[in-house]
């Protein structure tokens, strides 16, 4: 099946005026310009913060350009962070310093790295970059026959003479570019390039990833995931209070005790209960792009507040209009219910106490699944997981150790929820808001609209899709690590509170249950697809990547995510 979405009708246009840091991105990777300037991705790396503390004062507006009339023989020059524009050119360019004398004036672009050892001292991309502020300064009457690069690590300046030839090839340059953003097509991946490694947008681009899956060649290089202490913030003091001093949260629990968190330490804040965020800090946190998780005092997943969300209108496209064809929404959902009973299958036998998982039971599973790629419509498939579902829970209670008399900790006698109606169940339904906050952070991070599904259908304030890409995590994430908690006494008995027949944890259970949560979402698996090792944090932003590109028509089919 082909991409659902085509964009070269009604696709918005590249702006009038290119930046010429545009052009350059695309000079050294087609698909980086496309992803970085049409769909607006963007990640952090140590180079780019690199790159950013490098131009912090080249940045910092100094000095004057003056107009190309005025600028005399005797007339010295020495002006910082100077933006110049063209309509004629279409471009538009911040120039880091220019200088000036005897007439002439030469652009100076500052470069964090070392000067390169290849011909001429400067890699292709920023020979056009230079070019292409050498032609507007050109355009607004200077006198320029040349740029310079100045590489900041060797501080060693390289002239770059811009004649016709680089004037041709820069000119072609920005005309590709615009046809490339005009087609709405993305360029494909990279194969085996040494460029990738070492891109900010190497997990957003996921070249290795694409083409193994198309041709199944090409050994994967594995991710290269940053190693960053950042995790989520949980606050559940009530009446507490969450405010921001400097580079620090400061959280107020109901008795006035304070305790401080680094913002560099936090990725996301987590609300439960009657918690006061004063302005100040959802300012700062929406800046960062750091998200606050709403959630009540019971764990109920009530929405998250974000900055002003992910630019990505190309994947949102595509994700309307697949689900509005009901055979995507099947084959989707075919293939998630498949991955959910496939692992809920696994979790069963490595963990079925005493004889270990009849053999009749695997196979019983392995009929549902064959079943479930069967199916012909939605609620066909819903039977079929209603089914495999009713036979785990069934067997749930086989995971849980037994002490000297036979007797597990908790009773367990069937799913149960609305209100959950004993201690095990209590815990399953923490545990599955739990992951669906954190399936609707991810997604709205990615760039999906998390309300619109393809197996569950759209219903006021549900998170259709998070709750589609949840389910074959169930058993791996929340349903794992409610045994974990259960068999190794994390939890007790006096760690649930009974209000009418509904049973829910209270504030010493949510804080072991949610540390036994967070433990498994940084827990390191082996992808069975691409053979890396990745945490779990990390496995749900590439499988949602992964459905974006199965979208937009780049994967034939949606890899899901099944252990061995």
């Amino acid at each position: 099946m082909g991409s659902i979405a085509t964009f070269s009708e009604g696709h918005a246009p590249f702006p009038e005026l290119l930046p010429a840091r545009m052009v350059n991105e695309y000079v050294y990777c087609p698909r980086l310009s496309y992803l970085m300037w049409v769909q607006g991705e963007w990640a952090a790396s140590s180079d780019t913060v690199e790159g950013t503390n490098v131009h912090r004062r080249v940045d910092q507006r100094k000095g004057k350009l003056p107009k190309a009339e005025d600028v005399e023989g005797d007339t010295r020059i020495h002006a910082r962070s100077i933006t110049l524009s063209s309509e004629g050119l279409g471009l538009i360019a911040k120039l880091d310093l220019v200088e000036g004398e005897k007439g002439e004036v030469t652009p100076v672009d500052y470069k964090r790295g070392k000067r390169p050892h290849v011909e001429g001292g400067v890699w292709e991309p920023e020979r056009v970059q230079l070019a292409l502020q050498v032609l507007l300064l050109r355009e607004h009457g200077y006198s320029c026959t040349g740029g310079i690069i100045y590489f900041v690590a060797s501080k060693e300046r390289v002239p770059v003479p811009v004649d016709k030839d680089l004037e041709r090839q820069a000119l072609q340059a920005v005309a590709d570019m615009r046809a490339m953003g005009a087609s709405g097509t993305m360029p494909p991946p990279l194969v085996g390039s040494p460029k990738c490694p070492r891109c900010s947008l190497v997990g957003i681009c996921m070249p290795d990833e694409l083409n193994f899956a198309k041709e199944r060649t090409q050994d994967v290089r594995p991710l290269a995931v940053e190693r960053t202490p950042a995790l989520p913030l949980y606050v559940q003091a009530h009446h507490g209070k969450v405010a921001k001093s400097g580079e620090t949260l400061v959280v107020e629990d109901g008795d006035g005790n304070t305790t401080k968190v680094r913002l560099a330490d936090v990725n996301s804040l987590v609300i439960l209960g009657n918690v006061y965020v004063t302005t100040p800090t959802l300012h700062e946190l929406m800046q960062r792009e750091v998200p606050i998780n709403w959630h009540g005092y019971g764990g109920w997943f009530m929405g998250h507040t974000t900055g002003t969300g992910h630019k990505n209108v190309e994947l949102r496209t595509a994700q309307y209009k697949a689900s509005f064809d009901e055979a995507w929404c099947l084959r989707i959902a075919q293939g998630l219910v498949a991955a959910k009973i496939a692992n809920a299958r696994t979790l069963l036998r490595r963990n079925w106490k005493d004889e270990g998982m009849p053999e009749e039971l695997a196979q019983e599973f392995k009929q549902l699944i064959a079943k479930s790629a069967r199916t012909e419509s939605l609620g066909e498939l819903l039977g079929i997981e209603g089914a495999a579902a009713a036979k785990y829970f069934a067997h749930f209670a086989r995971m849980f150790s037994t002490n000297d008399e036979g007797t597990t900790r908790f009773d367990f006698n069937g799913r149960n929820r609305r209100p959950p109606a004993d201690p095990v169940n209590a815990l399953l339904s923490f545990g599955y808001a739990m992951l669906t906050r954190t399936w609707h952070q991810v997604l709205s991070g990615v760039g999906f609209d998390p309300y619109r599904g393809f197996y569950h259908q759209p219903r006021y304030g549900r998170p259709a899709l998070a709750l589609d890409l949840m389910e074959p995590f169930r058993p791996l994430i929340v349903d794992s690590t409610v045994i974990q908690v259960i068999n190794n006494g994390e939890v007790a008995a006096s760690d649930f509170m009974q209000a009418g027949p509904a049973v829910n944890l209270n504030e010493a259970g949510r804080k072991a249950y949610i540390a036994a949560f967070e433990r498994r979402l940084s827990q390191e698996v082996t992808h069975p697809v691409f053979g890396y090792q990745v945490p779990y944090r990390t496995v749900l932003e590439l499988q949602a990547r992964l459905l974006g590109r199965h979208l937009l028509g780049e994967l034939e089919e949606n890899p899901n995510f099944t252990t061995r």
